[in-house]
């Protein structure tokens, strides 16, 4: 089992956060003060047209949030309201089925209740979502659903029974989606993570109800908190913030980042309180560490592999495309291997997203580039971004897709 570390700091305009797993970097968030995400934010909106070609709402999201742009609303993501039960939106979409008319679901004007579920991206506006959901580290909850949903990552054994009814005990109100490393987790902090979110969603929900549209309610986990909870039931056994006053200041007590976090593990994370302390050298916990050197090559476009050969990772307008080169060494199935690993890491630690294409070695057999697609495929399982890998061309050419979350790396880094 390797030793996790998180690692906070903050630089410049960037607040980091770096997940080390045995001392090698292998998780990434940050936050660009000039350039904030929306993503996961919680908003109270309201309609400002509907586009019936599109079968969607444009809606308003107030004060310059979304770059200054509207909102997209699907009517696929149109859910029942908790503003106004008599409005039209009370017929909620049933996954799976066609979804109605975006007339008949909402109206021009009326207040919405949505999350951002996709940041804006050029000319296009955040895209958005009915369907609220409160990440934790164990538990997610979506508080406008009945149902307990288990990770598909359990299997299909009686496990994923026992582990609903043991939620459904546990939990605190309705509609929760269980995370596969939850099966391992004690009662209590099951309990108190459940009671934490489900206060939250109440906060919020009155909160849309006493007060004015367009206007935020409640911002997206910040690049700290978003570390935490993605790493889920694998709890860092450090959490070092390094959160020292600048050049010549003086300061009392925890800075802003160690409190907020304190703040956090105490109402989401009482467990993880223990493990949380403040980085007091002298020198930058980045710098002993490494970690602006390992952050820097994250944009380069050649990336050597652990035992030999390189990748070459190209973004272009559509797609991502992933080169793998094999150098010195003559086998092909061994640098395909070597690359598997390092391609899923590198997505992950970059947040690319969309469509990727991999052209991997030619090998000289079927049975080489099953085990390939199987490396990969493992490779990206622990990524808590949805990806999908399809099957092998005759040319060697791997296609996938990963989900868009948030803003690539690149993007967040550049002057």
């Amino acid at each position: 089992m390797s030793r996790l570390e998180l690692l906070v700091d903050r630089d410049g305009p960037l607040t980091r956060a770096a997940v080390l797993a045995d001392g090698r970097l292998t998780d990434l968030h940050i936050d660009h003060a000039g350039r904030p995400s929306l993503l996961g934010a919680i908003m109270l909106g309201r309609v400002e047209r509907i586009a019936t070609g599109l079968n969607a709402a444009f809606v308003d999201l107030g004060n310059g949030l979304g770059n200054g742009l509207s909102g997209l609303l699907p009517a696929a993501d149109v859910r029942r309201p908790v503003l106004d039960d008599d409005s039209p939106q009370s017929r909620p979409h049933r996954p799976g089925a066609k979804p109605a008319p975006i007339g008949a679901l909402l109206r021009t004007g009326q207040p919405v209740l949505v999350q951002v579920k996709a940041d804006a991206a050029g000319a296009k506006g955040p895209s958005l979502t009915m369907d609220i959901t409160l990440p934790g580290r164990f538990l997610v909850h979506a508080p406008l659903g009945r149902d307990i949903a288990v990770s598909k990552r359990l299997g299909s054994g009686p496990e994923r029974a026992a582990l609903a009814r043991r939620i459904e005990e546990l939990a605190t109100g309705a509609g929760w989606i269980v995370r596969a490393g939850a099966a391992q987790i004690p009662d209590e902090l099951l309990a108190a993570e459940s009671e934490a979110l489900h206060l939250q969603w109440r906060a919020i929900r009155d909160d849309a109800r006493a007060g004015s549209t367009p206007r935020l309610l409640h911002p997206g986990p910040d690049a700290p908190t978003r570390a935490l909870i993605e790493q889920g039931a694998a709890a860092p056994a450090a959490i070092l913030v390094d959160d020292q006053p600048p050049p010549g200041g003086i300061r009392i007590g925890d800075g802003p980042l160690l409190a907020g976090l304190r703040d956090w593990c105490g109402r989401h994370a009482p467990d993880l309180l223990p493990r949380l302390g403040a980085h007091t050298d002298a020198r930058r916990l980045f710098d002993l560490r490494d970690l602006d050197f390992a952050i820097a090559g994250l944009l380069d476009v050649r990336v050597p592999l652990p035992l030999g050969g390189s990748l070459v990772i190209e973004r272009t307008e559509a797609l991502t495309v992933v080169d793998v080169n094999a150098g010195e060494r003559g086998n092909p199935l061994e640098v395909n291997l070597d690359a598997a690993a390092e391609i899923a890491r590198q997505l992950r630690l970059r947040n690319v997203g969309g469509i990727v294409v991999v052209d991997f070695v030619n090998m000289r057999s079927h049975g080489d580039a099953e085990r390939v697609l199987a490396a990969l495929s493992h490779a990206v399982e622990s990524d808590p971004v949805q990806t999908q890998v399809y099957g092998m061309s005759k040319l060697g050419l791997v296609e996938l897709t990963r989900a868009r979350r948030g803003t690539p790396l690149a993007a967040l880094l550049r002057p």
